[in-house]
Parts: structure tokens; C-alpha cells; sequence
């Protein structure tokens, strides 16, 4: 098989790794390395999507060997994440100034974490990615690491994550022991959806835990307001095609086992509309542009998540695998956007950027048609995956469309909100908005534009995978037979709504409430730090007591005295060894010049020594005797 799929995972990997290796000494040509290394990434993604189909491995382990696989789906998604990191890694040229090492390093390494989790065909590699990946983004959203909110925010991320990823290995421990005494790969990601009960439920149990983290599902959500702390390029790629699309791609990839396990499809689907309805709720009330589209990304993600739990009439692959493209390119250009607002006017309070997308009016053009593309505005992209998925939601159970519908309406009313705010004519008192929280530059940089348009035509025309000749097509590469598509009745009944949506919240724009419960995300995060966050740093904390209280003078208390004993040994050697030898050599030498003066060569005396040796032996043996 072609070597494209490892070259995908170990090209950024040696790359970023060389970056944080070589450290200060490389942040002139940090930003060049970034950027050459992506589009050689995204020109061989691409490649991958058009060429290369099956799986390839290496000798790894005696349960399981590390093997890749390319399928329609990991296909798609490589070369959706390899665009979207390159045209992320442009922008961020504009906005990261300082620590360009440390900031394009980890972003490479964190492609290539996550390309392995696209990939990888075994458990084996997927939990490599998933953990590099979880590593990584605690890195990039705490890269202000001098600022507390920041750490603390990358913290609380990194440890709600981790929680749930204890999901992968249970998911693994159920593969070897379900798989006891079988040959080739046991951990093999194929082998999940053929395990004995109840094995089966174990594994399905702990892969929709670690997807539910990772994607920001209920009631794990909250971990995504905190990550906006991180810089706009960062949130850029962590919530639209990477990190926490990679728990919807999950769940897509694994839908053969969910649907197996039978409860673990219809958890998974109400899941999905679940967190659609609620966290459409908490974004349509945010104050804050970059936790609207935190809150947004969860709603938007849940309908991939209920996409992966459908299984009437063949499922809904084809039409969560475009959801996932169409968010990936709307919620890039959208945080983008937010970035690069806040570069230029120093706020992304919704009432700081009344009037923005008129001050800077392409900015505020592509913004428009991102969330106009959120909105599910026909005839853009979002619009038409997401009634893909709700048309075979309506064919499964008519409760599950109703709040997949729901989703939508509330998706509309937050993007129609942004639309209101930004396109208002701009107030007498702009500038006293702003420079709230950083000082603003007041220009956007030619960088900064042309990403910005390419997104927005992809918002725009990535509609065209819904079109009945590509939609076919994209089916049968996915490997859905038997696809549903929406009436014409449906399509024109969510795209109404969304126009009425979209209208009523543009008018509304600021005059929207923001209750407490919304602020707090159903105060999740709370919750969430008595019950996890607080008692692990708090155990740290401790632990790190311990160290420096007990073991640290514990272990200096040792080098102390191994010191002293030295010493003391090295005074024994010189006054007490050192003397013995010196006396036992002396008193050799002494006894051999006592040996060496019988031997004077006279035969005489010869005889006389003998004779007195005689004599001595005559008188011992009488006295023996």
C-alpha cells in the first residue's frame, strides 16, 4: 500500500517535534516550517482522498499490530482537516507574534495527532492519537501559560477529557477480553462490533464516553467555554475540523458497533438532539462572540452525534459525514473572524461589535455568509447536511426529528443574532467599546483576507454534497447503500424556519437576556469542578506537598549522608587503608631482606644453616615424640 497515509502522520510530527526541540533558535523560520509543512499536508490528504484505499500496518504488539486504514470516511476527513489546518496556520500568522517555536510546533504535532486518530485502524493507534491529541490541545489552549485563566482553562480541559478517555481503554480491556485466545489483531477497530456480550456493551459503553468528552457532548460541554481562553487560531482548528469533531468522527467511524449494541445507537442519537437543543439554547443567550460559537460548535456537533445513532434505512452516514465538512469550513471562517476582530478592535463582546462587520466590511462579508451557512439559510451548505440527517431522524422516530428540528430553529436564532450585531450601523460611541480586552490594532492584515474567502466559498458551495449525483457517490464511498433523502416539504419547512429565525433574531441583536444558567452553561462547569477538576488538582496539590515536605528532604537527606559517608570512607582509605598497606608493604620488604641475607653464596655457610635446620628438626621430634 502507499506509504501516504504514514508520510500524513510522520511529516508534522518530525516537523513540530523539531520545532519544540530547536526552541528560541527557530522562531524566524517557526512560521515558514508551520505553513510549507501543512500545505505539503493538505496537498497529500488530497492525493490520499483521490487514490488510496485499504490498510496497511507494522509489527507493533503480540495483541495487536499498528495499522492504517483509508476508507471513504478517513479519507474525507484527512483531507478536510489538512485544508483546514493550513488555512488556519496563514491566519495565525497575523496574530502570533511571540513564541512562533512553541505555537507552530504543537500545532503540527497536534495535526499529526490527529491524523492518527483519523487513520488509525486498531486501538493501538487510536489511542496514541487520541492521547497526543488531548496533550496537545491543553498545551495550545494554555499557550498564555503566564496567565492563570489561561492554565486553569487548559487544565479543566484537558482533565474532563481525560475522564472520559478512560472510555478508550475500557473499550480496549472489553477487546482482549472478549478476544482471549484468538490469533491476529485483537484490538482491531473491525473487531469491536463482533465481540461477545457482554463485552460488546462494555466497549460500546466506553467509546460513547470518550466520543461524548472529546465532542463536547452533554455533559461534558462546559470544557469548550473554558478553551476559548486560547488564541483564535487555536479555537479555529480545535473546534471545526480537529479535536472535538474528532468525537463525531469517532462515533461515525464505530457506528457498526453502537448500532450492535442496540441501546448504544439510540443513546447516541438522542444524545446528538440533545445537546443540539440545550447548548442551542446557551449559545442564542451569550454575551460573548467566541462563547456563542463555543456553545454553537457542541449544538452543531450533536447533529454528526445523532447522524452516527440513526439506523433506519441504512443510517445516516453520508449525511453526518457532510455535516461534519460543511462545520468544519463554517466554524473555521466564523472563529477566524471573532480572531480577527478582537486583533483589530481589542473586544469579542457582542456589544462591543455592533457595526463591525461594517468597519471592516469583507471581514464582516465572509462572516455574514458563515453565519448565514450556521443558520442552515438554504440553499448553503449547513442547511442541506442537516436536513439530510433529520430526514432519516423522521424515518427512525418522530420525536428525535422534532428536536433535531428544534436544534435547527435555535441555530438559526443564534446566527441570525451575530448577523444583527455586526452588520447594525456603527454607533456614535464604537471606539469607547473597545481595547476591553487587549488593545486593538484597527487594521486586518492582507494574511489574514484570503483564508477568510476561501472558507467562505466553502460555507457556501459544500452544499453541493447533498446534490443527488454527488450525494450518490459520496454514499457509496462512505459505504451507505440505501440512502434517505429529504422531501421537498422538509426542505422547505426547515429552511422557513431558519428565514423566520434568522429575521427575528437580527432584529432582537443585543436586546436578548442573558440568564445566569445560560452564562454558566446549566452550570456544568461548577459541577464539574467540585466533582472533578478541584479533587485532581487538589490531590496535585497535595502530592506536590509531599514531594517537597517529605520526599525532596528525603531524598536530599540521603545525598547528605552518602556525602558524609563518602568522606568519611575517604578519611578511613588515607589514614587507615592507606597506612595498613603501607605497613604490610614495609614489613614485606623487611622480611624479604631478612630471606635474602642467608644467601651469600658461600657453600660453608650452606652447609651450616643446613645443619642448624637439622638439629632444630632433631629436637622436634623428640619432643613430639
Amino acid at each position: 500500500m502507499s506509504v501516504l497515509p504514514w508520510l500524513l502522520v510522520g511529516l508534522p510530527a518530525t516537523a513540530g517535534l523539531a520545532l519544540l526541540v530547536a526552541g528560541r533558535r527557530a522562531e524566524r523560520e517557526a512560521a515558514a516550517v508551520g505553513i510549507v509543512v501543512a500545505g505539503v499536508v493538505a496537498v497529500l490528504a488530497a492525493l490520499l482522498a483521490a487514490t488510496v484505499r485499504g490498510t496497511t500496518s507494522v509489527p507493533f504488539l503480540v495483541v495487536s499490530r499498528l495499522g492504517l486504514r483509508v476508507d471513504g470516511l478517513a479519507a474525507l476527513t484527512a483531507m478536510t482537516v489538512g485544508v483546514i489546518a493550513l488555512l488556519v496556520l496563514v491566519v495565525a500568522l497575523g496574530e502570533i507574534s511571540a513564541g512562533r517555536w512553541r505555537f507552530f510546533g504543537l500545532m503540527l504535532v497536534f495535526v499529526a495527532a490527529v491524523m492518527l486518530t483519523v487513520l488509525a485502524d486498531d486501538l493501538v493507534g487510536l489511542l496514541a492519537g487520541w492521547e497526543v491529541m488531548g496533550a496537545t490541545s491543553y498545551a495550545l489552549i494554555a499557550f498564555s501559560w503566564t496567565e492563570p485563566k489561561a492554565v486553569t482553562a487548559g487544565s479543566t480541559a484537558l482533565l474532563t477529557t481525560r475522564a472520559a478517555d478512560i472510555g478508550l481503554y475500557l473499550a480496549a480491556g472489553a477487546a482482549l477480553a472478549g478476544t482471549a485466545g484468538m490469533g491476529g489483531s485483537r484490538l482491531g477497530l473491525s473487531r469491536l462490533s463482533v465481540l461477545p456480550s457482554p463485552w460488546l456493551h462494555v466497549a460500546a459503553a466506553g467509546v460513547l464516553v470518550a466520543a461524548a468528552g472529546k465532542a463536547a457532548q452533554l455533559p461534558f460541554s462546559f470544557w469548550l467555554s473554558g478553551a476559548m481562553r486560547g488564541p483564535s487560531p487555536v479555537s479555529a482548528l480545535l473546534h471545526s475540523a480537529a479535536m472535538v469533531a474528532m468525537g463525531g468522527y469517532l462515533l461515525l467511524r464505530l457506528r457498526g458497533l453502537l448500532a450492535a449494541a442496540g441501546w448504544a445507537a439510540t443513546t447516541t442519537a438522542w444524545l446528538g438532539a440533545a445537546t443540539a437543543v440545550a447548548l442551542g439554547a446557551v449559545a442564542l443567550l451569550q454575551r460573548d462572540l467566541k462563547q456563542l460559537l463555543a456553545a454553537s460548535t457542541s449544538a452543531q456537533l450533536g447533529y454528526v452525534v445523532l447522524a452516527a445513532g440513526l439506523t433506519a434505512r441504512g443510517g445516516a452516514v453520508q449525511g453526518g459525514a457532510a455535516q461534519f465538512v460543511a462545520h468544519a469550513a463554517t466554524k473555521a471562517l466564523l472563529f477566524l473572524a471573532a480572531g480577527v476582530w478582537l486583533h483589530a478592535l481589542g473586544t469579542k463582546q457582542l456589544s462591543g461589535l455592533v457595526g463591525a462587520g461594517r468597519r471592516y466590511r469583507l471581514v464582516g462579508a465572509v462572516f455574514t455568509v458563515g453565519a448565514a451557512s450556521l443558520a442552515g439559510l438554504p440553499p448553503l451548505s449547513l442547511w442541506a447536511s442537516k436536513d439530510a440527517v433529520l430526514a432519516v431522524a423522521r424515518g427512525q422516530s418522530l420525536p428525535l426529528y422534532v428536536a433535531g428540528l428544534a436544534g435547527a430553529v435555535l441555530a438559526a436564532g443564534y446566527a441570525g443574532r451575530m448577523i444583527g450585531v455586526v452588520l447594525r450601523p456603527l454607533p456614535v460611541d464604537a471606539e469607547a467599546r473597545y481595547d476591553t480586552e487587549a488593545a486593538g490594532t484597527r487594521r486586518v492584515r492582507a494574511v489574514e483576507r484570503l483564508p477568510l474567502a476561501v472558507l467562505a466559498l466553502a460555507a457556501a458551495a459544500l452544499g453541493v454534497l447533498e446534490l443527488p449525483a454527488v450525494a450518490g457517490r459520496l454514499g457509496v464511498a462512505l459505504g451507505q447503500g440505501d440512502r434517505v433523502s429529504p422531501s421537498w416539504g422538509e426542505l422547505a419547512l426547515s429552511g422557513g424556519l431558519a428565514v423566520a429565525a434568522v429575521a427575528a433574531a437580527a432584529w432582537r441583536g443585543n436586546r436578548v437576556p442573558s440568564p445566569r444558567w445560560a452564562l454558566s452553561w446549566f452550570g456544568l462547569q461548577a459541577a464539574a469542578g467540585a466533582v472533578v477538576v478541584r479533587p485532581v488538582l487538589g490531590l496535585a496539590r497535595l502530592l506536590a506537598r509531599v514531594d517537597d515536605r517529605l520526599l525532596d528532604p528525603a531524598v536530599a537527606g540521603v545525598a547528605t549522608g552518602t556525602r558524609r559517608a563518602a568522606r568519611l570512607a575517604a578519611r578511613l582509605d588515607d589514614h587507615g587503608v592507606d597506612r595498613a598497606v603501607e605497613r604490610i608493604v614495609s614489613g614485606t620488604r623487611r622480611l624479604a631482606e631478612f630471606a635474602r641475607r642467608p644467601q651469600t653464596g658461600q657453600v660453608h655457610q650452606y652447609y651450616a644453616q643446613a645443619a642448624v635446620l637439622l638439629g632444630f628438626a632433631v629436637v622436634l621430634l623428640l619432643i613430639v615424640r
